[in-house]
């Protein structure tokens, strides 16, 4: 990390941290790649923790500068007015993705808010922490478009899409994730935002080995995809996908809606359209969700993809 680059991010850290936002944001998006020599570097505002975290390995003086960078960070006026208290840095590329304190107690969990909704975030303990923040216009478009339907949510992980569902009025969710533990947290998050979890319901499974259980709880109004780009032994984004959308007709009701999502920066828009066009032609592409501003990237088609599709019936 050149000290050009070094001071490109104080500049920017200094600058964010005077107007920080009440709620939970990303700060700094090195990896869409438009500040040279900060692509693996991303910061998070976690409402008084700032969350530094490292994608790829630094060089022993490039970490050192960092460090030392950051260290200062905490001692100027910024960082005083923000009202931070912690200073974490993780090391991603890690397998354990370690993380160092350098500034306050330790702490393993944290509870954060977006769109005026709760969430508990772990910290230290595991590479993601519990939310996705590029993912919060997804999360604010459930919400306004939940209200009287029947949701299912595939790779739920901890209920993010689940919790604003049931914000927004949805009539009950289904989560499915085999990540039993993640689920666990997703009971929390309802919990936190005292929402009713007779609305809610959480399948513990592998969803290629589940379709009668997802099936029997439908049909939905709305369908929620958003699996990780691979996850060994489960899911593999160019083999699996298309298995998804062939499924999708007969989880719907006739009115249905689907959110479809890709975090691979290396798969453009197109899969899905192109796939659903192959794999459901009754269900028709409407919109790509924006992303939110703080997620910066050199090629839209690198970002988060969240596309919109209705059955054609209800396409307009």
């Amino acid at each position: 990390m050149q000290p050009d680059a070094l001071a490109t991010l104080h500049s920017h850290l200094n600058q964010a941290l005077k107007d920080v936002p009440d709620e939970t944001r990303r700060l700094f998006h090195g990896r869409g790649r438009c500040w040279a020599g900060l692509e693996h570097v991303t910061v998070d505002w976690l409402q008084g923790i700032v969350l530094v975290s490292l994608f790829r390995e630094p060089a022993a003086d490039d970490l050192d500068g960092l460090t030392r960078m950051l260290s200062s960070l905490t001692s100027e006026q910024a960082w005083t007015a923000s009202g931070a208290h912690s200073l974490l840095l993780q090391h991603r590329y890690l397998p354990d993705s370690r993380m160092q304190q350098l500034l306050g107690e330790p702490i393993e969990e944290w509870v954060i808010s977006e769109n005026g909704l709760r969430f508990k975030l772990d910290l230290g303990i595991k590479q993601n922490n519990g939310l996705f923040l590029d993912m919060r216009y997804g999360r604010q478009w459930v919400q306004q478009n939940a209200r009287g339907k029947r949701v299912l949510n595939l790779f739920a992980y901890t209920c993010g899409f689940s919790v604003a569902a049931i914000a927004g009025g949805a009539e009950h969710v289904v989560n499915l994730d085999m990540a039993r533990a993640a689920l666990s947290r997703g009971r929390d998050n309802h919990r936190l935002n005292d929402q009713d979890l007779d609305r809610v319901s959480f399948l513990g499974h592998e969803l290629f080995k589940s379709w009668g259980k997802v099936k029997k709880t439908g049909p939905y109004d709305l369908v929620i995809i958003d699996p990780p780009s691979f996850q060994k032994g489960s899911f593999a984004l160019g083999r699996d996908y298309q298995k998804i959308l062939r499924r999708l007709p007969e989880l719907l009701s006739e009115t249905g809606v689907v959110l479809a999502c890709i975090n691979d920066p290396d798969t453009g828009p197109g899969f899905l359209i192109e796939g659903m066009l192959a794999a459901a032609p009754e269900l028709v592409f409407q919109e790509r969700l924006e992303n939110p501003p703080e997620f910066p990237d050199v090629s839209p088609d690198s970002g988060l993809k969240a596309l919109v599709f209705r059955r054609g019936s209800s396409a307009g």
